[in-house]
């Protein structure tokens, strides 16, 4: 009962076959071959439109290296108070860019706060330069909280961006969750609501590691060939990436295994909503799921077998919790199976 984070899963094996079937022979590196190229031909074609793609070894690398592709003197970019950019990746985007920060701004469940964000960049006078220069916004699709932006909520963070002048990006680490959530194309989830570039994931869903950063608006991306190697992060094998995302890419691959991660979410929030022994905190849209636990319930459940972490208490979060209770994350994957939730769920009832 593997519910601690869907990097835990391992890799889908319609992907390992493809990394096998490219394994032999010589191929252009840098991401010169064929291979490649078909790839980000594809990538074209999910996102209805003409992008740039550039493979990474990680979400924290897409991030870091999409910031500076944004950045300016005194950079700073706005996110959710949150966000994993700011709370989790140890500072990447200002090593990245040379001193950028993140400004976090206010939201309800992981999602920015559009008249906290309007208030946020204003402060930032044209005339006071010591404060620094707004940058970008950046949203996380779905939230570190297991919620979504509806369409709606992303065309009004893209308003304010464009109110601003502001470049508006995308952390997309599980942005196949997302897109599973709303039902919606590529396009219409990006560039059709004003997002300018996008961290694009692939590790917590069946990969093994491939993750790209998509520019969409090419006054973006001029740099960042040589922004990723500076960053350590263009690859001489190339080869292996474009393998596991044609096969992740293929036939919709990569959204029905999003989409049976939510389904297991889903399986998993109505088994705590139907427990005696724990409660849901929130209602999950995509693949995270938090609960509220009773310490003992918590480490029955471990001595169980079960794996989850305890998660702190969001900023938005309206409920009680008693003495003896804590939030936990549990995360569903693409290799989550039934049993393992129906199982957990006779444990909780």
């Amino acid at each position: 009962m593997f519910f601690a984070s869907d990097n835990w899963a391992g890799a889908h094996p319609k992907i390992v076959a493809n990394i096998a079937k490219h394994a032999n022979g010589f191929l252009q590196a840098y991401g010169d071959s064929e291979l490649d190229r078909a790839v980000r031909r594809r990538f074209n074609d999910i996102f209805e439109q003409e992008v740039a793609v550039f493979f990474v070894a990680t979400g924290t690398a897409a991030n870091a290296l999409s910031m500076t592709a944004c950045n300016r003197i005194g950079g700073v970019a706005f996110c959710h108070s949150e966000a994993h950019m700011t709370v989790d990746e140890f500072g990447a985007s200002g090593f990245y860019t040379g001193g950028a920060r993140m400004s976090p701004i206010a939201g309800r469940l992981g999602r920015l706060d559009v008249k906290a964000l309007d208030a946020a960049i204003a402060r930032y006078a044209a005339d006071f330069a010591p404060a620094g220069q707004p940058m970008a916004v950046t949203i996380t699709q779905a939230t570190e909280v297991g919620t979504v932006y509806s369409l709606d909520e992303i065309s009004a963070v893209a308003e304010v961006c464009r109110r601003h002048g502001l470049p508006f990006h995308m952390d997309g680490a599980r942005i196949a969750n997302g897109l599973a959530a709303l039902d919606t194309s590529v396009a219409e989830m990006t560039w059709k609501r004003g997002v300018d570039i996008v961290s694009f994931g692939a590790t917590k869903n069946g990969c093994l590691m491939a993750d790209a950063i998509v520019v969409i608006n090419p006054d973006l991306g001029r740099d960042l060939p040589i922004l990723r190697r500076r960053a350590a992060q263009d690859f001489s094998k190339a080869r292996f990436v474009s393998a596991q995302f044609e096969a992740y890419l293929a036939d919709g691959l990569w959204l029905e295994m999003a989409r049976h991660a939510n389904a297991m979410a889903t399986r998993l929030a109505r088994a705590f909503a139907e427990s005696s022994h724990a409660r849901l905190a929130w209602q999950p849209q995509a693949n995270e799921v938090f609960a509220i636990l009773p310490d003992r319930q918590r480490e029955r459940l471990r001595e169980k077998g079960a794996a989850f972490h305890p998660w702190g208490t969001p900023l938005s979060f309206d409920d009680e919790l008693a003495g003896d209770e804590t939030i936990c994350r549990f995360v569903t994957s693409f290799a989550t199976t039934v049993e393992d939730v129906d199982r957990f769920g006779e444990l909780i009832a």
